[in-house]
């Protein structure tokens, strides 16, 4: 029996077409995605802003990491609800002066539906503090990350 391992590291590929002063349309695999900003800055609102792009892809990398640890643990997430506020400093966007950290501060309210007990919970939220590559980036530039969990039960 031959024991094939999967490559460790791996070159992300990507590229974006900037089709207007505001908008971009970004492709990755045989995905297209549009960022833009919102008509009062003059964008056409068809995508989310680069920031706010961003923030979702914690969003997202969150409830990917939590739901593969889930299930190497052998829990159920049935559901999760990721609500997240960001305190944005905007005045390196508006070119109004160089921001070494524009975020400060996140905060996700975590709601799951799960068979999982609090102890389980808790031992997922390490890990996911361990694994969650998006979180980590975000940490390491010194933004600080609260994550509220409430479990309902299932």
């Amino acid at each position: 029996m031959v024991n094939i391992r999967p490559k460790t590291t791996i070159q992300m590929k990507m590229s974006g077409v900037g089709e207007t002063h505001s908008r971009s349309r970004i492709s990755v695999r045989d995905v297209a995605a549009i960022i833009d900003e919102p008509i009062e800055r003059h964008g056409t609102n068809e995508g989310l802003t680069p920031t706010e792009t961003l923030m979702s892809s914690l969003i997202g990398c969150t409830n990917v990491i939590s739901n593969k640890i889930a299930a190497k643990m052998g829990i159920e997430i049935e559901r999760m609800d990721i609500s997240l506020t960001a305190e944005f400093d905007r005045r390196g966007t508006t070119l109004a002066e160089e921001i070494e950290q524009p975020f400060s501060n996140i905060v996700m309210d975590i709601e799951v539906t799960t068979n999982a007990t609090e102890e389980q919970i808790e031992a997922l939220r390490v890990d996911l503090n361990r694994f969650c590559p998006v979180a980590k980036v975000l940490r390491g530039a010194g933004i600080t990350i609260t994550e509220n969990w409430s479990i309902r039960a299932r």
